[in-house]
């Protein structure tokens, strides 16, 4: 799939934007990624509320092998391939797809001062330390003048 056919793909759903992604594409709207478009298909982003709609059209996970075994990413689903002929029905399913993916931005944990408050590791006393530095040293431990 080339940039312009995915352009024409979402024409009814909206705006998109689309940027190189691994071997293929990554698509978003307002600022989040809700679809791969990827050598083996098109992938969109899924969810409890939207699974059961992928396996109702009988579609996957998006997978990948590694040398050592076979990633199953159970958050981005193959579009079913009758939705290529409908992009009414398609603008649908993408806005589903960018729900899905709004839900799983909001279960995220924010990163801000809390999150960076907690990573925080609190230094001993200054004559603990002192105490500390004399006894790897073999001398004393003196309070500094």
């Amino acid at each position: 799939m080339d940039r312009e056919f995915l352009i024409d793909l979402f024409a009814d759903f909206g705006p998109v934007t689309i940027r190189k992604m691994f071997s293929g594409y990554g698509i978003s709207a307002d600022g989040i990624n809700f679809a791969l478009a990827l050598r083996a298909g098109l992938f969109f982003r899924a969810d409890a509320v939207t699974i059961p709609d992928f396996e109702a059209e009988g579609s996957k996970p998006f997978q990948y092998s590694t040398r050592a075994k076979t990633v199953l990413v159970n958050s981005y689903w193959e579009l079913p391939a009758r939705l290529f002929d409908d992009s009414e029905e398609l603008a649908q399913w993408a806005r589903a797809a960018l729900a899905a993916a709004q839900r799983a931005k909001v279960k995220k944990r924010p990163k801000g001062k809390k999150a960076l408050a907690k990573k925080v590791v609190k230094k001993p006393p200054a004559k603990k330390q002192a105490a500390k530095k004399a006894v790897r040293r073999g001398g004393k431990a003196t309070r500094p003048p």
